[in-house]
């Protein structure tokens, strides 16, 4: 009887341990086999802050921002688009990426680019790391051009392609589909840019969740909110009472402290320029519906499909823009607030709904982050910083970050512009297009430095006049960073 108890006790223990083992084997394999979360990426065109450029977006703001992290202090390293979406995907700065403009000699999309650090981005990176990923919409400004390789030059670490040839348009482009020319007309149902990678990101989802295991990384640049602002038919009225914003430098001389390029426009600005800005602010606003209802159906079909609590959803914008500051116009290019100050929600597993950031981050940010969140850890060869703690609330040191560089190479025709008297015998300037005021020259040509904390904010540039480097701006801006 006792030698039976002593069997049976040791048979329990057996099985016990059996069991244990096995428990101990199966938790390590669900820790080691857990997949990492989705990522998507929105990626607006000249959206700003300064400007009420989030107030049409009450659905992103709902959806995104109140039930993640809202960033106060978002900042492009350049303010225009080519060099700005180059900073994006590799985590540095111009001076790294050597995109200096949206030119092909200033190797937006050229042959050393792509030989260079195109072959190391955030898509090289997270594919490499397990991730299946999806492009849409516009990728750079001479993306898809002849010069640039045409539509069959697919980026490195891309699954999926579907990038747009040039430059942001609404309809009548030309799409690469994993390297094979989509032509796309004016018809609303079938062209509309932005409604098109809405549909290319639902069939992508909808497919990779029947059959795809993997992680996957969705990047979507919707042409909104980037001249020629033409909005969908539906929206093409709303906003018909809104003005531009009047407040700030809206309509006000620059000063001597001011580059010449932003002293050069007439002041006070004639009435059908303030009407033409007008206009251009409500369409600007209207297009960006469109990317609403767009992040509505991706949320929307997350959350069906009960992946969007291990989704993190970033959306932010290249650079910002003006109407009207200083009497320019409209366009970027300027280190000011209303050019480089940019919006970021993100939501995504470990964020806190309704959460608010005053950390300053940047558009180099992104990569790292990205790279981060997919397990692989920040590369230490990227110039920007993960903020993968800051959005799972973890304590930052105080050192965080201070001070940021704001860099741009400016733009100039070949040829003088005969029909602006004050240009006539000059071809070093660009952009001058309405009523001869030039948005761009050789020399906007700037490395700025600019130093926040708790009570200073203070930029000092260095620009480039006649091939020779002057200082010309030392200013202590509005705001401060809390």
């Amino acid at each position: 009887m006792a030698l039976t108890r002593r069997c049976c006790s040791a048979m329990i223990i057996e099985v016990y341990l059996l069991c244990l083992c096995f428990s101990i084997r199966f938790c390590q394999n669900s820790i080691n086999d857990e997949k990492p979360p989705n990522i998507i990426l929105i990626l607006t065109d000249d959206q700003d802050i300064e400007l009420g450029g989030m107030t049409p977006m009450v659905k992103t703001k709902q959806l995104i921002g109140d039930a993640g992290m809202t960033f106060t202090n978002m900042f492009a390293t350049t303010p225009l688009c080519c060099p700005s979406r180059g900073s994006i995907l590799t985590g540095n700065y111009a001076h790294n990426t050597r995109i200096v403009n949206n030119s092909l000699s200033g190797n937006c999309s050229s042959e050393a680019w792509q030989q260079g650090p195109e072959q190391d981005t955030f898509a090289t990176r997270v594919k490499n790391h397990g991730y299946k990923t999806f492009y849409a919409g516009k990728y750079m400004n001479q993306y898809g051009k002849k010069g640039a390789g045409g539509v069959q030059h697919v980026p490195p670490g891309w699954d999926q392609w579907h990038a747009l040839v040039g430059n942001s348009v609404y309809y009548n482009y030309t799409l690469s589909n994993n390297g094979k020319a989509e032509i796309h007309k004016d018809d609303y149902k079938t062209d509309y840019l932005t409604d098109v990678i809405h549909t290319k990101a639902m069939e992508f989802l909808k497919t990779h969740t029947k059959l795809g295991s993997d992680p996957f990384m969705l990047t979507l640049a919707p042409p909104a909110c980037h001249q020629p602002f033409t909005p969908a038919p539906q929206y093409a009225s709303k906003f018909s009472s809104l003005q531009a914003p009047r407040n700030g430098s809206f309509n006000k001389a620059a000063g001597n402290a001011k580059h010449w390029l932003v002293q050069q426009p007439p002041n006070p600005m004639a009435n059908d320029t303030i009407k033409l800005i007008d206009q251009y602010f409500r369409n600007r606003w209207r297009t960006l519906l469109s990317v609403d209802d767009m992040v509505e159906d991706i949320v929307n079909f997350l959350d069906d499909a009960k992946i969007l609590n291990d989704t993190y959803i970033f959306y932010t914008s290249d650079n910002g823009y003006h109407l009207g500051q200083f009497s320019l116009p409209y366009d970027k290019r300027q280190p000011y607030e209303f050019d480089i100050r940019v919006p970021l929600m993100v939501r995504g597993p470990g964020i806190k709904g309704g959460t608010v950031s005053k950390q300053l981050v940047l558009t180099i940010d992104l990569a790292p982050t990205f790279v981060d969140i997919a397990g692989a850890g920040a590369p230490s060869s990227m110039d920007g910083i993960s903020m993968k703690n800051i959005l799972h609330g973890s304590k930052v040191d105080d050192s965080w970050r201070s001070d940021f560089l704001v860099e741009y190479d400016g733009e100039y025709q070949e040829k003088a512009y005969p029909s602006c008297p004050q240009y006539t015998n000059t071809s070093m300037v660009a952009e001058c297009d309405y009523k001869c005021i030039c948005e761009d020259a050789k020399n906007n040509t700037y490395t700025c430095e600019r130093y926040r904390d708790a009570t200073n904010d203070i930029m000092y540039c260095i620009f480039e006049d006649s091939q020779v480097l002057c200082i010309l701006v030392c200013f202590r801006s509005s705001g401060v960073l809390q």
